[in-house]
């Protein structure tokens, strides 16, 4: 009776909006932004975009979800997590999402972003003891989508050559992409994604492995069947640990959120649905529960990719070798055409997992790779501790224990070469409003990890030691600030780098939230790092210290009922040597829903000096789609969304994007040469509902 006396007062005396979801839809594109404000490279951002949307689609039961699956939403913190779960084991099972307001540690904000993410009255798959071929055919989140894109100018690629010996793409300048997936979470998924990118031709030619569409991948995956957690056939990646290892491609990195995404999760087997043509395995996999404590993962996969074969003198004499996988995914030219699909990978390995609570886990990971053709790099000093050879093994171990509101998480591993990598750390909620983060990462010049993505300044784990601190305080229910501080040792030489080098990075960000949908945050960012001399002979190996500021000032507000507005100023600039170069970007938004319909729009205006002032400012696209396109030069870039649900099966959406330079009359290089000053994106997609 006590508990029900206070969640009817809740009910009546605290009716917060974020409840009742008014007319405004969730806006998952804002949540993405904020979690990509820093990217800037070219990662697989679908894989998370894709996770959030399905969990969005399919809410968690926030009664029985697993510490695992809250800290995918990368919205609570681990204190959060903890005590939702004692207030779960003392008071009961929540009746009401009410109850989220008297959990210590649920704020305003917290509840606002998890909403969305969670229920308390899902349906339990296991409680539907229908036939899996009924469930399929009658399950919700069961579609296909078809999408048309084109650049309207033309690339010299396509134009006639003037010369016999001159080389241009083999196919049109349409990029086509079709997919279909029906999945269940906890249950089922089965899909296929195929793919031509622009100047590839459809065509089949077995001599050239090319097969209708340039790429295809598929999947079928079943979930809870009987011993078996998870058994997938086709295309899939494994997330495990700290993925030190094995990280699924979807990794958050240093951002404004700057504690809750830090921590990586172990997901198991995931289905790979991207059309990102390496990275991911191909063959089978399968997760086994041997008791409520222990579960065994196997592997096994074989996969060809494009690589570029010459002859060079390996360890059998001279014989075919390669210097490394390309991972553009393009077949356009003979050259490119010759090079796809050239070597194979196979891998095989066995994960073991213990977990005697919730609380707690430990694995243990075994990996073994094996290429067809040796990989042999380039005689330069900075590939001296590069890999070689056909044959890479790793073995690694990984942890996690959360307790009193730590959250301690680290994995370890050590390559065939003798080399060691390792990450460990923490988080903690010091007090209410205080909450911190510290990572210790250490990854040996020696050490070979081709899946890994653990949390690094570079892009793969190696040849780094580093230190993460992070920070976010809340003032009150308006202002709280997020800051991180990153210290980072190169004890080897990298590419363009001919010493030993080093730097840091740190970030704050002021957030000021003052209700009614209004959202103001100012961002400053410096970045040091040590690189060659501009200036100096190849043979001196003398590296200074470049130093780039950024500065980002943000505002979106609902202006009126469905409309909301977005403007943002970017500015940076560069430091080398006594040499001193900026860049900036005005951005205006405007986003508006009425009924089935929703558009999207931007003018960016941008004057940028060099690659190093480049400004990076995610678009708003069609569903499955990302774009974050880099403003280089002088110009402005408009581009116009709309989307519109026709009916309760079908939606779609129609996109067009246009760069106007004022600082040339050429755009691109070689064959994606424009003649003219002006770049044109078109993007037509259709998404069939089959329930």
């Amino acid at each position: 009776m006590r508990k029900l006396s206070q969640i009817l007062a809740l009910t009546l005396v605290f009716p917060l909006t974020i409840f009742a979801q008014s007319d405004d839809k969730f806006d998952l594109e804002l949540l993405i932004e904020d979690f990509f404000n820093l990217q800037e490279l070219n990662i697989n951002y679908e894989d998370l975009y894709e996770s959030l949307l399905l969990l969005y689609q399919n809410p968690l039961n926030i009664n029985n979800a697993t510490p695992d699956e809250l800290r995918n939403t990368y919205v609570l913190s681990e204190q959060q997590i903890q005590n939702l779960r004692t207030y779960i084991e003392e008071k009961g099972k929540l009746v009401t999402l009410f109850e989220l307001q008297v959990i210590d540690g649920f704020d305003f904000q917290t509840i606002q972003k998890l909403i969305p993410f969670i229920t308390i009255n899902s349906e339990d798959f296991n409680s539907d003891d229908r036939p899996l071929l009924e469930r399929i055919l009658t399950e919700t989140n069961n579609h296909l989508i078809t999408r048309f894109e084109r650049t309207l100018e033309e690339k010299r690629g396509y134009t006639p050559p003037s010369d016999p010996d001159d080389t241009r793409y083999t196919g049109s300048p349409d990029k086509i992409y079709l997919r279909y997936r029906v999945s269940r979470p906890g249950d089922f998924s089965f899909g296929f994604t195929t793919e031509k990118d622009p100047g590839e031709a459809i065509i089949w030619d077995p001599e050239t492995k090319r097969y209708g569409m340039d790429y295809w991948s598929a999947h079928a995956m079943l979930e809870n069947q009987g011993k078996f957690r998870r058994v997938i056939v086709g295309d899939y990646q494994l997330q495990l640990g700290q993925g030190l290892l094995l990280g699924a491609g979807f990794n958050v990195g240093k951002g404004a959120e700057t504690i809750n995404t830090v921590q990586r999760v172990s997901l198991g087997i995931r289905p790979y649905t991207s059309v990102l043509e390496s990275g991911f395995l191909r063959g089978v996999a399968g997760t086994y529960k041997v008791d409520d404590k222990l579960s065994l993962t196997g592997f096994l996969s074989s996969l060809n990719q494009d690589a570029n074969i010459r002859t060079g003198q390996g360890e059998n004499g001279f014989e075919e070798v390669f210097s490394s996988i390309q991972t553009s995914g393009l077949h356009r030219t003979p050259t490119e055409i010759e090079n796809k699909r050239s070597i194979n990978e196979k891998v095989a390995g066995l994960n073991v997992e213990f977990r005697p609570s919730p609380l707690f886990n430990l694995g243990g990971t075994f990996l073994i790779n094996r290429f067809d053709v040796p990989i042999l790099r380039s005689d330069e000093p900075y590939n001296r501790f590069e890999f070689s050879g056909t044959n890479n093994i790793n073995v690694g171990l990984y942890s996690n224990y959360s307790w009193r509101g730590f959250s301690f998480f680290g994995e370890t591993a050590i390559s065939k070469s003798g080399g060691v990598g390792g990450i460990v750390g923490f988080t903690k909620d010091l007090t209410s409003r205080f909450e911190f983060a510290l990572i210790f990462r250490h990854f040996d010049r020696d050490f070979h990890s081709f899946r890994g993505t653990a949390f690094s300044e570079s892009s793969r784990n190696i040849n780094e030691k580093g230190v993460y601190w992070g920070i976010k305080y809340t003032f009150d229910r308006k202002f709280f600030l997020t800051a991180y501080y990153d210290s980072f040792r190169f004890p080897w030489l990298k590419f363009r780098v001919n010493n030993p080098s080093n730097g840091n990075d740190y970030l704050i960000r002021l957030n000021y939230n003052p209700g009614r949908g209004v959202r103001i945050y100012g961002q400053f960012r410096r970045e040091i790092k040590e690189v060659n001399h501009p200036g100096q002979d190849l043979s001196q190996v003398i590296i200074i210290p470049g130093k780039k500021n950024q500065i980002i000032a943000n505002v979106d507000f609902n202006a009126a009922p469905g409309l909301r507005l977005k403007s943002r100023v970017q500015w940076s600039n560069y430091t080398i040597d006594t040499r001193t170069t900026d860049g900036v970007a005005f951005i205006q938004d405007a986003n508006y829903t009425i009924g089935n319909w929703s558009i999207s729009s931007r003018i960016a205006f941008f004057d940028t000096e060099g690659n190093e002032n480049r400004q990076y400012a995610y678009e708003r696209d069609v569903l499955y789609a990302f774009s974050i396109p880099a403003y280089s030069g002088r110009g402005i870039r408009n581009y116009f969304l709309v989307s519109y649900k026709l009916n309760r099966k079908m939606d779609v959406w129609a996109r067009i994007a246009r760069t106007t330079f004022y600082d040339r009359d050429q755009i691109g290089t070689g064959l994606e040469t424009i003649d003219g000053d002006q770049r044109t994106e078109i993007k037509f997609q259709v998404r069939y509902g089959f329930n």
